[in-house]
Formats: C-alpha cells, structure tokens, sequence
C-alpha cells in the first residue's frame, strides 16, 4: 500500500465534508480504532459511506431520525470483506473522536488517525478485516513517524464514559503483534 498527498493510492476515495484543518499537521501522532455499523448490527449497503457523506436517507430506517444531524467522519473505514475506503486526507482533522482525551491531551480529533472497522462491540472482527487493518496501519506507521505501536487505541480509551469501541471482542494482542 502506498500514500501519496496523505491519501492511500488504492483505495476509494470519497472526499467527505465533515472535516476541517488540523492545528498542527506535523502533530499526527495517535491512531484510534473505532466500529460502526448503520443501523446497528447491519452489514448490508452503503449507510456508513452515505453517512459519512451527509447524503443518510433518514426515511430508510427509524434509527437513522436520531442520527442526521450529527456530522461524522472518519479517515478510514474498514468494511466486513476488507474493503478500504478513505473519507478524509490523513493531514486533515477527520470528525471522529468526539470530546476525547489521551494523556491529558484533549480533542483527540486534533492529532489522531481514526479507522473505523464496520462492525459493533459485540460482535467478532473477520479476518479480512484484520488483514487491512494490518496493512493499512504498517503504511501509516511508515509515513508518520510520531506514531508506534503505543500510541494505537480504542475509542473507548479517550472517552470512557461515552464509548466501548471496538469492543471485548476485538483482538488486540492479534492486531498489534502483526504489526512490523
């Protein structure tokens, strides 16, 4: 895998509106992992892209009524089949930690990498999904060197009290020692 203009050369790309600058661009120095799925524990269709998008069709399904005000984003999503689709440049603030906190540091948004894993906290990753993860995050460790293997979290290690993504099932040990 390769980046070029902080965008992955082989992926698709669909530029997301739900981002704005960083405060440092040389500051990227913290990966979070993340899950979705819209609604809930579905894995059928374009919802998250169409989400990320701000194009939901809210008349779809009575769950997304409660969600389309909310401008969300994240740089990369991980779909069941291991398909990767990036919405925002890497240099650029994605939308996808919300009020978060790491080290004493808060607003995450500002200096972090989201990659959201279709998926809930519930239920198990595929090994597809591992698989681009692995790839995709050996890239990013490559081309952004304020990030090691320390510095990947969870959602729910910056903000505790809101969120539990990726959840008890996701496999870190798996995860982190297939990372080069």
């Amino acid at each position: 895998m390769e980046i070029e203009n902080h965008i992955f050369k082989d992926v698709k790309y669909y530029p997301s509106p739900n981002f704005n600058s960083r405060p440092n661009e040389s500051d990227i120095s913290l990966i979070v992992i993340h899950c979705i799925s819209l609604p809930p524990k579905n894995y059928e269709g374009e919802y998250v892209k169409d989400f990320f998008l701000n194009k939901l069709n809210t008349s779809e399904h009575s769950y997304f009524k409660g969600i389309s005000d909310l401008k969300v984003s994240s740089h990369l999503f991980i779909k069941r089949n291991g398909e990767i689709v990036q919405f925002v440049p890497f240099n650029k603030r994605a939308w996808h930690a919300g009020e978060s906190s790491y080290k004493g540091i808060n607003d995450c948004n500002n200096f972090s990498i989201g990659i959201e894993l279709e998926g809930n906290v519930e239920d198990c990753y595929t090994d597809n999904q591992y698989e681009s993860l692995i790839n995709v995050t050996n890239t990013i460790l490559n081309y952004y060197p304020n990030i090691d293997k320390t510095r990947i979290i969870g959602h729910s290690e910056i903000a505790p009290n809101r969120k539990a993504d990726p959840g008890k099932n996701f496999e870190w040990d798996k995860y982190l020692d297939s990372l080069t």
